[in-house]
């Protein structure tokens, strides 16, 4: 989802502090074993699409600095994200992978411009008339939800109603809000005036949804075209500090995350692809459950594979739940 950070520098700087974090070659092949091809349905060639939820972003992994076999390394996409642990489990003769973090619909068919300089041609590139898989995991950056979750962040366990301020670049690093003091009452802010902001915008995002999955199927004819929704990782009641969001607002943005999934499978109807549900297996398993039971951090250090991720995203134990579910949904339907 859409993420922002004071600067480009500092991003760069936290990815050069974290290289000589890295384990060594052996030592990443023992951290984080390769997954073997299982029995299942065939496919030749599967395109991956989506943002940081699909490209499950991380800035140093058991593997080291993000992938950069398909995109460029300011992407921040995992080695084990879900699209390739899906590949190999399928064994398809060719995977393009590319999810890219703080990506939108509009960066399908427009270049994304990334904060270290580097640029993801658009993703509906990588398609072709012989792609016979695609997974699409989009939606929260065209809603705002991931920015308005950083104005939800609150230093103290109290309603109070942020204050505006400059906005500042985006980056996939979401280490502070850039619109708004962390002093929370994020819930009061969006629905000032009787109206849900966040509700509108999620409303507003769904015909984009659809195009996209109507583009999807003219240029790929062939491909089955997987909506993957958002794994559960937004929980029903706060956890401050462990997550500094107050109960009240955390039941707002949970409330809205719902809304969410539920636009997505709206527009998955209305645009022809068939709903994947990574949220309903995944219950019991948010930011706020013990660090070896999570499967989406609320910072950085992961235990569930040595791991410095990027914060509110999912770890490896979610990239791996989320590709259960895909390929579990592949083999039964």
């Amino acid at each position: 989802m859409r993420t922002r950070i004071a600067s480009a520098a500092l991003a760069a700087a936290s990815i050069a502090a974290l290289v000589n974090l890295a384990p060594s070659q052996a030592q990443a092949g023992a951290l984080i074993a390769a997954p073997t091809a299982a029995a299942g349905p065939r496919y030749d060639e599967y395109v991956a699409l989506g943002d940081s939820w699909s490209a499950d972003v991380v800035f140093l992994d058991g593997h080291g600095l993000p992938d950069t076999t398909h995109v460029p390394v300011d992407c921040a996409q995992s080695h084990v994200n879900y699209p390739k642990l899906v590949a190999a489990r399928l064994g398809v003769r060719e995977l393009r992978d590319a999810t890219c973090g703080s990506a939108t619909t509009e960066h399908f068919s427009a270049p994304q411009s990334l904060p270290l300089g580097g640029t993801n041609a658009p993703q509906f590139d990588r398609l072709t008339r012989t792609t016979d898989l695609v997974t699409v995991g989009i939606g929260g950056n065209d809603a705002g939800f991931a920015g308005a979750a950083l104005a939800c962040i609150s230093l103290l366990p109290l309603e109070t109603i942020p204050m505006d301020l400059l906005p500042l670049p985006d980056l996939p690093v979401p280490l502070v809000s850039t619109s708004t003091l962390p002093v929370g009452g994020c819930k009061a802010y969006f629905t000032a005036g009787g109206v849900d902001r966040l509700a509108v915008a999620i409303r507003k995002s769904e015909i984009k949804l659809v195009r996209a999955f109507q583009e999807i199927h003219r240029r790929s004819p062939r491909a089955r075209v997987l909506a993957v929704n958002y794994l559960a990782g937004v929980p029903a009641k706060g956890c401050w500090p462990v997550v500094p969001i107050t109960d009240k607002d955390m039941a707002y943005l949970h409330a809205t995350f719902l809304k969410l999934n539920a636009m997505v499978a709206r527009a998955a109807r209305r645009g022809g692809a068939e709903l994947v549900d990574t949220y309903t297996p995944t219950l019991g398993h948010d930011m706020c459950q013990a660090p070896n039971v999570r499967y989406a951090e609320a910072f950085g250090p992961s235990v569930n594979d040595p791991a410095i991720g990027v914060p509110a995203h999912p770890n490896a134990a979610g990239a791996r739940a989320q590709a259960d579910v895909v390929f579990k949904y592949l083999s039964t339907h």
